[in-house]
C-alpha cells in the first residue's frame, strides 16, 4: 500500500512539474514586460526632468521664493518615476555602469559650491577637493596640477569634475548635485528643517552667497547633463534599443535572473543596507539618501515600489496610464504557487511600511529625524523597513530556486553583513 501510494504521488508530482514548467516563449513574454516597464519608467524620468529643467530655466530668469519653491517641486516629481527604474540598475551592467552620473550619493558638496565650514569643516584627509568650491574658483589645483573651471558646461561637469581624482564622494553630477544647488545644505542636523538656499543666491542683482552667475551656470549644466543622460537610458530600453535588444535576444533563464538581481540586490544591499541600516546604525543624517530636500522618504517609497512593479509586471506612468503584461509572478505561480502567495504578500508588507515612514514624514517627522539617536519611535519606523525589506528579499530567493535557476549572489552591504566594522 505504502508502495503504490509512494508511486502514485510520485507520478503526480511528475504531472504537475510538467504542467507547470514555463515555456521559453512564456518566459520571453515575461521579458517583453520587463523591458517595457523599463522603457516607460525612463521615458517618464525624463518627462519630469524636463519639467524639472524648464522650471530651472523660470527660477533663474527670476529669481524669487515663487520660482526656487516650483523648482524644487519640479525637483520632488522627478524623482517619482526615477526612483521606481532602480530595479532595473542591478542585474544590468549597461545600467548599472551609468547610473554614477545621475544618482551618486553621499557627495562631498563642499567641492561644488559654498558651504558652512562650522558644521562642514574645511578639509578631508581623503578628499583634496573636499570644499574646493568650484563655483566661486576658475581655476583649481589637484596634486601640482591645474584645472581650468572657467566654463562650467555639461562636457567639464562630466568629464573633468565628476568623481575627479577618481573618489566616489566627488558627485558633480545627477539629482543629488541638483538638489543641493536648489535646496543649500541641511544644517538642522536630526533637527527639524531642510536645506534653506535663498532665491538671491540665483539673482545676479541682489546676489547671495556670491558667484550667482556661475551658480546659475552650474545649475543649468547639471540640468541639462541630466536630460541626456536620461535621454541615453530611455533610448537603451527602446524598441532596437541595446540593452532591450540583449535581453530579449538573450537565453531567457539569463534575462529571469537579471530581473531577480535587480530586485533582490535592490532589495537587500543597496536600500536596506546602504541606504537604510547604515545611516540608522550611525544615527546620520548625512547619510540619508535625499539630505538637502528631506525627501528621502519619498525615494525609499518609490525604490520599494520598484521592486514590486517588476515582479507583478505592472506600471502606473505619470500620467495614469498603466504598462502591464506577463508578470514573473505568474510565471513563479505556475511552479511554486505558494511562493509567489508568499512573496506578493511580503512585497506589500514592505509597501506598507514605506507608506509609514510617507505618513510620519507628512505628519511633520522628516526621515532624518527619524534617524535621530535615542528617538525609538522614529528609529523604529526606519527599522521595521528594513525588517521588511531582509525578509521579502529571502522570498526573493525561493523564487529564484522555484524558477530553476542558478543562485544568484544579491548585492551586500556591510552594514547588514559586517556590523562590527562599521561601529570601528
Amino acid at each position: 500500500m505504502r508502495r503504490a501510494l509512494a508511486i502514485v504521488l510520485a507520478a503526480a508530482m511528475l504531472a504537475t512539474s510538467g504542467a507547470r514548467a514555463a515555456s521559453d516563449g512564456e518566459k520571453r513574454a515575461v521579458l517583453e514586460t520587463y523591458v517595457d516597464i523599463a522603457h516607460a519608467g525612463y521615458e517618464d524620468s525624463l518627462i519630469t526632468a524636463k519639467a524639472l529643467a524648464a522650471a530651472v530655466d523660470t527660477l533663474l530668469a527670476g529669481p524669487s521664493e515663487a520660482t526656487l519653491g516650483a523648482a524644487r517641486q519640479a525637483w520632488i516629481a522627478a524623482r517619482v518615476p526615477y526612483q521606481q527604474t532602480e530595479a532595473f540598475r542591478f542585474g544590468n551592467p549597461g545600467v548599472d555602469d551609468w547610473e554614477g552620473e545621475v544618482n551618486s550619493w553621499p557627495l562631498d558638496e563642499g567641492l561644488i559650491d559654498y558651504v558652512d565650514t562650522a558644521a562642514y569643516g574645511s578639509e578631508s584627509p581623503e578628499n583634496d577637493l573636499y570644499a574646493a568650491n568650484v563655483i566661486a574658483n576658475p581655476r583649481l589645483s589637484l596634486g601640482g596640477r591645474e584645472i581650468d573651471a572657467s566654463n562650467l558646461t555639461k562636457t567639464f561637469l562630466a568629464e573633468t569634475l565628476h568623481e575627479i581624482d577618481d573618489i566616489e564622494a566627488n558627485v558633480a553630477t545627477g539629482y543629488h548635485a541638483i538638489e543641493f544647488l536648489l535646496w543649500g545644505q541641511d544644517l538642522n542636523g536630526t533637527g527639524p528643517g531642510a536645506g534653506a538656499r535663498p532665491a538671491s543666491d540665483f539673482d545676479p542683482k541682489s546676489c547671495t552667497g556670491g558667484n550667482c552667475e556661475r551658480r546659475a551656470a552650474y545649475l543649468r549644466a547639471a540640468t541639462a547633463l541630466l536630460l541626456d543622460d536620461l535621454g541615453f537610458m530611455a533610448g537603451q530600453w527602446a524598441p532596437g534599443g541595446a540593452i532591450r535588444e540583449g535581453l530579449l535576444a538573450g537565453a531567457p533563464d539569463a534575462g529571469l535572473a537579471a530581473i531577480l538581481t535587480g530586485m533582490g540586490s535592490l532589495s537587500y544591499g543597496e536600500l536596506a543596507g546602504e541606504r537604510m541600516k547604515l545611516g540608522l546604525m550611525l544615527h546620520d543624517p548625512e547619510e540619508e539618501h535625499d539630505c538637502f530636500s528631506d525627501n528621502t522618504h519619498n525615494s525609499h517609497y518609490y525604490d520599494a515600489l520598484g521592486i514590486r512593479n517588476v515582479y507583478s509586471g505592472a506600471y502606473t506612468r505619470t500620467d495614469g496610464r498603466k504598462v502591464a503584461g506577463p508578470s514573473l509572478s505568474a510565471l513563479v505561480a505556475k511552479t511554486a504557487p505558494e511562493v509567489d502567495e508568499e512573496l506578493r504578500g511580503k512585497l506589500d508588507a514592505t509597501q506598507a511600511r514605506m507608506q509609514a515612514l510617507v505618513d510620519a514624514a507628512k505628519g511633520g517627522k522628516a526621515y532624518d529625524q527619524m534617524l535621530a539617536e535615542g528617538d525609538a519611535a522614529g528609529n523604529k519606523l526606519i527599522q521595521d523597513a528594513i525588517d521588511a525589506l531582509l525578509d521579502q528579499t529571502k522570498s526573493i530567493e525561493r523564487a529564484v530556486t522555484a524558477l530553476g535557476l542558478e543562485a544568484i549572489a544579491f548585492e551586500g552591504s556591510d552594514s547588514l553583513d559586517n556590523p562590527g566594522a562599521m561601529q570601528q
